[in-house]
């Protein structure tokens, strides 16, 4: 029990450091010595991130510092992918996640799904230019708890109202919450299109997710 307890928190030191090589050591560690896959990353990674977070909230960490973490724990998902069992660990919600139609940037989208996977939720992650239909088709899917949306470009910024609609249009709006982020949106604008939040930044963004799912249980 001491070992598991040790090497688990190397794991979320080696997150906390940024270190990639670091985290992939601790998991091969961490499997070869018995420890459950979702244990790695609930009690190891996830809290490592969860310090990450708190560091750039303090201004510590910086946007450059949420993209290494980011691609230390997809690193050490890699090494635990084999070892997750499904049903291993119930998900804490299932969440889609894209970046509107029309706009190409996925640095800010991909450190929320990496850190909403780390937290604990299963994320479909729809990639870049996504259009209304195929957010719609993947929420009647994958019946999420949660549609996050983000968009780089105030010429893009008017699909998420699009995507909205088009959820409302296929009667699944009232299905999930959804979120947007990125650089042109404000408060007022997710107001404005009937969004139920809107994120400064991906650990605000992970906070309100993992709000609402305490809600519903």
């Amino acid at each position: 029990m001491e070992r598991e307890k040790m090497i688990l928190e190397k794991l979320k030191e080696a997150i906390v450091n940024l270190d990639i090589n670091g985290v992939k050591e601790a998991c091969r560690e961490a499997i070869d010595a018995g420890i459950p896959a979702y244990k790695c990353v609930s009690e190891g990674m996830a809290k490592g991130l969860d310090i990450v977070g708190e560091k750039y909230e303090k201004g510590e960490y910086f946007l450059a510092d949420l993209v290494v973490a980011g691609e230390a724990m997809k690193e050490g998902m890699k090494v635990l992918e084999p070892y997750l069992r499904a049903g291993e660990a119930e998900a804490l919600g299932r969440v889609v996640i894209g970046t509107v139609r029309g706009d190409m940037h996925d640095i800010g989208k991909n450190i929320v799904a990496t850190m909403l996977s780390g937290a604990g939720f299963k994320v479909i992650d729809l990639g870049v230019d996504v259009p209304p239909e195929r957010f719609v088709e993947a929420v009647r899917k994958h019946r999420p708890h949660i549609v996050g949306m983000s968009a780089l470009l105030t010429t893009t910024m008017m699909e998420m109202e699009k995507v909205i609609r088009a959820l409302e249009d296929a009667g699944l709006r009232s299905r999930v919450k959804v979120i947007i982020g990125g650089a042109p949106v404000s408060m007022d604008y997710a107001e404005k299109i009937g969004a139920d939040a809107y994120a400064r930044d991906a650990v605000e963004g992970v906070s309100i997710c993992k709000s609402w799912i305490s809600e519903e249980r």
